[in-house]
Protein backbone atom coordinates (compact mmCIF):
# COMPACT_ATOMS: atom_id res chain seq x y z
CA UNK A 1 0.00 0.00 0.00
CA UNK A 2 1.45 3.35 -1.08
CA UNK A 3 1.40 6.16 1.47
CA UNK A 4 0.66 9.55 -0.05
CA UNK A 5 2.91 12.55 0.50
CA UNK A 6 0.10 14.36 2.33
CA UNK A 7 -0.20 11.46 4.79
CA UNK A 8 3.54 11.55 5.49
CA UNK A 9 3.34 15.28 6.03
CA UNK A 10 0.33 14.85 8.33
CA UNK A 11 2.04 12.29 10.58
CA UNK A 12 5.21 14.37 10.81
CA UNK A 13 3.23 17.54 11.57
CA UNK A 14 1.36 15.84 14.45
CA UNK A 15 4.62 14.51 15.95
CA UNK A 16 6.17 17.93 15.52
CA UNK A 17 3.33 19.59 17.43
CA UNK A 18 3.71 17.18 20.35
CA UNK A 19 7.43 17.87 20.72
CA UNK A 20 7.11 21.63 20.24
CA UNK A 21 4.24 21.86 22.76
CA UNK A 22 6.36 20.10 25.38
CA UNK A 23 9.36 22.29 24.57
CA UNK A 24 7.44 25.46 25.53
CA UNK A 25 7.01 24.13 29.05
CA UNK A 26 10.60 22.98 29.49
CA UNK A 27 11.97 26.28 28.19
CA UNK A 28 9.59 28.26 30.37
CA UNK A 29 10.71 26.40 33.50
CA UNK A 30 14.33 26.97 32.53
CA UNK A 31 13.73 30.68 31.95
CA UNK A 32 11.99 31.03 35.31
CA UNK A 33 14.88 29.31 37.11
CA UNK A 34 17.41 31.53 35.35
CA UNK A 35 15.41 34.65 36.22
CA UNK A 36 15.58 33.84 39.93
CA UNK A 37 19.38 33.81 40.10
CA UNK A 38 20.35 36.09 37.21
CA UNK A 39 19.18 38.57 34.59
CA UNK A 40 15.90 37.72 32.89
CA UNK A 41 15.85 37.08 29.14
CA UNK A 42 13.04 39.59 28.80
CA UNK A 43 15.40 42.42 29.76
CA UNK A 44 18.37 41.21 27.73
CA UNK A 45 19.88 38.53 29.98
CA UNK A 46 21.34 35.24 28.76
CA UNK A 47 21.65 33.33 32.05
CA UNK A 48 19.12 30.82 30.72
CA UNK A 49 21.93 29.40 28.57
CA UNK A 50 23.30 27.81 31.77
CA UNK A 51 20.01 26.09 32.60
CA UNK A 52 19.78 22.35 31.70
CA UNK A 53 15.98 22.56 31.51
CA UNK A 54 16.17 25.29 28.89
CA UNK A 55 18.52 23.15 26.81
CA UNK A 56 16.20 20.17 27.24
CA UNK A 57 13.44 22.37 25.87
CA UNK A 58 15.66 23.44 22.98
CA UNK A 59 16.52 19.81 22.16
CA UNK A 60 12.83 18.86 22.25
CA UNK A 61 11.98 21.83 20.05
CA UNK A 62 14.78 20.86 17.66
CA UNK A 63 13.26 17.40 17.22
CA UNK A 64 9.88 18.98 16.61
CA UNK A 65 11.25 21.49 14.13
CA UNK A 66 13.11 18.79 12.20
CA UNK A 67 9.86 16.82 11.92
CA UNK A 68 8.11 20.01 10.87
CA UNK A 69 10.86 20.72 8.34
CA UNK A 70 10.38 17.34 6.68
CA UNK A 71 6.59 17.70 6.81
CA UNK A 72 6.79 20.84 4.67
CA UNK A 73 8.66 18.86 2.02
CA UNK A 74 5.80 16.38 1.64
CA UNK A 75 2.71 18.53 2.25
CA UNK A 76 1.57 22.11 1.55
CA UNK A 77 1.77 24.79 4.24
CA UNK A 78 -2.02 25.07 4.30
CA UNK A 79 -2.06 21.53 5.74
CA UNK A 80 1.07 21.50 7.91
CA UNK A 81 0.93 24.93 9.54
CA UNK A 82 -2.61 24.84 11.05
CA UNK A 83 -1.78 21.52 12.72
CA UNK A 84 0.51 23.55 14.95
CA UNK A 85 -2.65 24.13 17.01
CA UNK A 86 -2.02 20.70 18.50
CA UNK A 87 1.13 22.09 20.12
CA UNK A 88 -1.05 24.64 21.93
CA UNK A 89 -3.18 21.84 23.34
CA UNK A 90 -0.07 19.98 24.52
CA UNK A 91 1.45 23.10 26.11
CA UNK A 92 -1.87 24.08 27.73
CA UNK A 93 -2.33 20.67 29.34
CA UNK A 94 1.29 20.44 30.49
CA UNK A 95 1.22 24.03 31.79
CA UNK A 96 -1.84 23.14 33.85
CA UNK A 97 0.04 20.38 35.66
CA UNK A 98 3.67 21.54 35.58
CA UNK A 99 3.41 25.34 35.77
CA UNK A 100 0.13 25.52 37.70
CA UNK A 101 -1.38 27.76 35.01
CA UNK A 102 -5.10 27.11 35.37
CA UNK A 103 -6.96 25.51 32.45
CA UNK A 104 -10.69 26.24 32.70
CA UNK A 105 -13.56 24.18 31.29
CA UNK A 106 -14.00 26.55 28.35
CA UNK A 107 -10.31 26.04 27.66
CA UNK A 108 -11.04 22.35 27.14
CA UNK A 109 -13.76 23.37 24.67
CA UNK A 110 -11.12 25.48 22.91
CA UNK A 111 -8.86 22.44 22.64
CA UNK A 112 -11.72 20.44 21.09
CA UNK A 113 -12.37 23.25 18.59
CA UNK A 114 -8.71 23.17 17.56
CA UNK A 115 -8.91 19.44 16.93
CA UNK A 116 -12.16 19.69 14.95
CA UNK A 117 -10.80 22.52 12.80
CA UNK A 118 -7.60 20.59 12.17
CA UNK A 119 -9.57 17.54 11.00
CA UNK A 120 -11.56 19.69 8.54
CA UNK A 121 -8.34 21.14 7.13
CA UNK A 122 -6.78 17.69 6.77
CA UNK A 123 -9.80 16.35 4.88
CA UNK A 124 -9.85 19.20 2.36
CA UNK A 125 -6.10 19.86 2.06
CA UNK A 126 -4.81 20.16 -1.52
CA UNK A 127 -2.32 17.76 -3.08
CA UNK A 128 0.84 19.74 -3.69
CA UNK A 129 2.80 19.96 -6.92
CA UNK A 130 6.49 19.90 -5.96
CA UNK A 131 8.91 21.98 -8.05
CA UNK A 132 11.33 19.90 -10.10
CA UNK A 133 14.43 22.06 -9.48
CA UNK A 134 15.84 24.88 -7.36
CA UNK A 135 15.64 27.10 -10.43
CA UNK A 136 11.87 26.64 -10.49
CA UNK A 137 11.69 27.54 -6.79
CA UNK A 138 13.84 30.61 -7.45
CA UNK A 139 11.41 31.73 -10.16
CA UNK A 140 8.58 31.42 -7.65
CA UNK A 141 10.54 33.39 -5.04
CA UNK A 142 11.35 36.23 -7.45
CA UNK A 143 7.85 36.76 -8.80
CA UNK A 144 6.65 40.34 -8.12
CA UNK A 145 3.89 39.32 -5.70
CA UNK A 146 6.23 37.46 -3.34
CA UNK A 147 8.97 40.09 -3.61
CA UNK A 148 6.40 42.68 -2.51
CA UNK A 149 5.38 40.49 0.43
CA UNK A 150 9.02 39.99 1.49
CA UNK A 151 9.75 43.73 1.25
CA UNK A 152 6.74 44.66 3.37
CA UNK A 153 7.59 41.96 5.92
CA UNK A 154 11.20 43.07 6.34
CA UNK A 155 10.14 46.73 6.60
CA UNK A 156 7.64 45.98 9.38
CA UNK A 157 10.21 43.88 11.27
CA UNK A 158 12.74 46.72 11.15
CA UNK A 159 10.17 49.18 12.47
CA UNK A 160 9.23 46.80 15.30
CA UNK A 161 12.86 46.14 16.27
CA UNK A 162 14.16 49.70 16.03
CA UNK A 163 11.17 51.71 17.24
CA UNK A 164 8.58 49.64 19.10
CA UNK A 165 10.72 47.08 20.96
CA UNK A 166 12.69 49.58 23.10
CA UNK A 167 9.46 51.37 24.05
CA UNK A 168 6.79 48.71 24.26
CA UNK A 169 8.52 45.31 24.20
CA UNK A 170 7.96 44.68 27.94
CA UNK A 171 4.30 45.72 27.94
CA UNK A 172 2.86 44.69 24.57
CA UNK A 173 3.15 41.03 23.58
CA UNK A 174 2.45 41.82 19.91
CA UNK A 175 5.88 43.43 19.53
CA UNK A 176 7.92 40.28 20.24
CA UNK A 177 5.44 37.89 18.63
CA UNK A 178 5.00 40.14 15.61
CA UNK A 179 8.72 39.89 14.91
CA UNK A 180 8.65 36.10 15.46
CA UNK A 181 5.66 35.58 13.18
CA UNK A 182 6.79 37.81 10.34
CA UNK A 183 10.24 36.26 10.26
CA UNK A 184 8.64 32.85 10.68
CA UNK A 185 6.67 33.20 7.47
CA UNK A 186 9.93 33.77 5.58
CA UNK A 187 11.53 30.91 7.49
CA UNK A 188 8.89 28.43 6.33
CA UNK A 189 9.12 29.23 2.62
CA UNK A 190 12.93 29.17 2.82
CA UNK A 191 12.97 25.86 4.70
CA UNK A 192 10.51 24.39 2.23
CA UNK A 193 12.82 25.42 -0.63
CA UNK A 194 15.83 23.87 1.13
CA UNK A 195 13.88 20.69 1.91
CA UNK A 196 12.83 20.25 -1.71
CA UNK A 197 16.44 20.82 -2.83
CA UNK A 198 17.66 18.12 -0.39
CA UNK A 199 14.91 15.73 -1.50
CA UNK A 200 15.81 16.20 -5.17
CA UNK A 201 19.51 15.75 -4.38
CA UNK A 202 18.83 12.47 -2.56
CA UNK A 203 16.86 11.32 -5.60
CA UNK A 204 19.95 11.88 -7.78
CA UNK A 205 19.22 15.39 -9.08
CA UNK A 206 22.00 17.43 -7.46
CA UNK A 207 20.83 20.86 -6.27
CA UNK A 208 23.66 21.61 -3.81
CA UNK A 209 25.86 23.26 -6.43
CA UNK A 210 23.27 25.96 -7.14
CA UNK A 211 23.94 29.29 -5.36
CA UNK A 212 20.19 29.72 -4.84
CA UNK A 213 20.19 26.70 -2.53
CA UNK A 214 22.77 28.29 -0.25
CA UNK A 215 20.92 31.60 -0.33
CA UNK A 216 17.76 29.87 0.88
CA UNK A 217 19.80 28.13 3.62
CA UNK A 218 21.27 31.46 4.75
CA UNK A 219 17.86 33.12 4.89
CA UNK A 220 16.42 30.19 6.83
CA UNK A 221 19.23 30.21 9.42
CA UNK A 222 19.01 33.98 9.94
CA UNK A 223 15.23 33.89 10.34
CA UNK A 224 15.32 30.93 12.75
CA UNK A 225 17.90 32.61 15.00
CA UNK A 226 15.84 35.81 15.04
CA UNK A 227 12.68 33.87 15.86
CA UNK A 228 14.28 32.02 18.78
CA UNK A 229 15.71 35.22 20.25
CA UNK A 230 12.39 37.04 20.32
CA UNK A 231 10.40 33.96 21.29
CA UNK A 232 12.64 33.60 24.37
CA UNK A 233 11.92 37.22 25.26
CA UNK A 234 8.18 36.69 24.85
CA UNK A 235 8.18 33.51 26.96
CA UNK A 236 10.19 35.16 29.71
CA UNK A 237 8.05 38.30 29.82
CA UNK A 238 4.54 36.91 29.34
CA UNK A 239 2.48 33.91 30.38
CA UNK A 240 2.86 30.75 28.30
CA UNK A 241 -0.94 30.65 28.08
CA UNK A 242 -0.82 33.98 26.26
CA UNK A 243 2.30 33.43 24.16
CA UNK A 244 1.34 30.07 22.64
CA UNK A 245 -2.07 30.89 21.13
CA UNK A 246 -1.24 34.40 19.93
CA UNK A 247 2.00 33.22 18.37
CA UNK A 248 0.15 30.37 16.70
CA UNK A 249 -2.56 32.62 15.24
CA UNK A 250 -0.12 35.20 13.89
CA UNK A 251 2.47 32.71 12.66
CA UNK A 252 -0.07 30.44 10.98
CA UNK A 253 -1.91 33.25 9.23
CA UNK A 254 1.26 34.85 7.87
CA UNK A 255 2.79 31.51 6.88
CA UNK A 256 -0.27 30.41 4.92
CA UNK A 257 -0.32 33.81 3.23
CA UNK A 258 3.38 33.66 2.31
CA UNK A 259 3.13 30.08 1.06
CA UNK A 260 -0.03 30.80 -0.94
CA UNK A 261 1.70 33.73 -2.64
CA UNK A 262 4.95 31.90 -3.40
CA UNK A 263 3.90 28.28 -3.99
CA UNK A 264 0.28 28.94 -5.04
CA UNK A 265 -1.04 26.24 -2.68
CA UNK A 266 -4.68 26.77 -3.62
CA UNK A 267 -4.12 26.68 -7.35
CA UNK A 268 -6.42 24.11 -8.98
CA UNK A 269 -8.75 23.70 -5.98
CA UNK A 270 -12.46 24.36 -6.29
CA UNK A 271 -14.30 26.99 -4.26
CA UNK A 272 -15.91 24.37 -2.02
CA UNK A 273 -12.59 22.92 -0.85
CA UNK A 274 -11.03 26.32 -0.28
CA UNK A 275 -14.09 27.45 1.69
CA UNK A 276 -13.93 24.31 3.84
CA UNK A 277 -10.25 24.92 4.58
CA UNK A 278 -10.93 28.53 5.52
CA UNK A 279 -13.79 27.45 7.81
CA UNK A 280 -11.53 24.83 9.40
CA UNK A 281 -8.84 27.45 9.92
CA UNK A 282 -11.34 29.87 11.49
CA UNK A 283 -12.50 27.05 13.81
CA UNK A 284 -8.90 26.48 14.88
CA UNK A 285 -8.37 30.20 15.45
CA UNK A 286 -11.58 30.36 17.50
CA UNK A 287 -10.37 27.47 19.62
CA UNK A 288 -7.03 29.12 20.32
CA UNK A 289 -8.71 32.41 21.23
CA UNK A 290 -11.15 30.61 23.52
CA UNK A 291 -8.30 28.73 25.11
CA UNK A 292 -6.42 31.97 25.62
CA UNK A 293 -9.30 33.90 27.18
CA UNK A 294 -10.02 31.20 29.76
CA UNK A 295 -6.50 30.87 31.10
CA UNK A 296 -5.44 32.76 34.18
CA UNK A 297 -2.92 35.50 33.55
CA UNK A 298 0.47 35.25 35.18
CA UNK A 299 1.82 38.20 37.13
CA UNK A 300 5.10 39.52 35.76
CA UNK A 301 8.17 39.47 38.05
CA UNK A 302 9.19 42.66 39.82
CA UNK A 303 11.27 45.22 37.98
CA UNK A 304 14.64 46.14 39.41
CA UNK A 305 14.67 49.27 41.51
CA UNK A 306 10.90 49.43 42.17
CA UNK A 307 10.00 49.02 45.82
CA UNK A 308 6.78 50.04 47.49
CA UNK A 309 5.35 48.99 50.84
CA UNK A 310 2.02 49.50 52.44
CA UNK A 311 0.12 48.60 55.59
CA UNK A 312 -3.25 49.66 54.24
CA UNK A 313 -6.18 47.42 54.97
CA UNK A 314 -7.61 47.34 51.46
CA UNK A 315 -6.61 46.64 47.87
CA UNK A 316 -4.97 49.78 46.55
CA UNK A 317 -3.43 50.84 43.25
CA UNK A 318 -0.34 53.02 43.38
CA UNK A 319 -0.06 55.29 40.34
CA UNK A 320 2.69 54.74 37.82
CA UNK A 321 5.90 56.36 38.99
CA UNK A 322 9.36 55.64 37.67
CA UNK A 323 7.94 53.06 35.30
CA UNK A 324 6.53 50.66 37.91
CA UNK A 325 2.81 50.68 38.69
CA UNK A 326 2.19 48.57 41.79
CA UNK A 327 -0.83 46.81 43.20
CA UNK A 328 -0.99 46.30 46.97
CA UNK A 329 -3.15 43.64 48.54
CA UNK A 330 -3.01 43.71 52.31
CA UNK A 331 -4.36 41.56 55.05
CA UNK A 332 -3.96 43.11 58.46
CA UNK A 333 -0.41 44.41 58.75
CA UNK A 334 0.94 41.93 56.22
CA UNK A 335 1.21 43.25 52.67
CA UNK A 336 2.06 41.70 49.35
CA UNK A 337 3.10 43.73 46.33
CA UNK A 338 2.28 42.59 42.85
CA UNK A 339 4.37 44.35 40.24
CA UNK A 340 3.05 44.55 36.72
CA UNK A 341 4.86 46.02 33.78
CA UNK A 342 1.79 47.61 32.25
CA UNK A 343 0.26 50.98 31.54
CA UNK A 344 -1.72 50.83 34.77
CA UNK A 345 -5.13 51.08 33.14
CA UNK A 346 -8.22 50.85 35.31
CA UNK A 347 -9.24 47.54 33.78
CA UNK A 348 -6.04 45.95 35.12
CA UNK A 349 -6.59 46.92 38.74
CA UNK A 350 -7.11 44.10 41.14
Amino acid sequence: MTVSDNTRGLVLAVLSSAFIGASFILKKKGLKRAGVSGTRAGVGGYDYLLEPLWWAGMFTMLIGEVANFVAYVFAPAVLVTPLGALSIIVSAVLAHFMLKEQLQKLGILGCISCIVGSVVIVIHAPQEHLPSSIDEIWMLATQPAFLAYAAVTISIVLVLVLHFEPRYGQTNILVYLGICSLMGSLTVVSIKAVGIAIKLTLEGINQITYPQTWLFISVAVFCVVTQLNYLNKALDTFNTAIVSPIYYVMFTTLTILASAIMFKDWSGQDVSSITSEVCGFITVLSGTILLHTTREQEVAPPAVGCQHTSQWLSATYLPKESGCPVYILTEGLKSEAYYKMSTGSDQDKQ
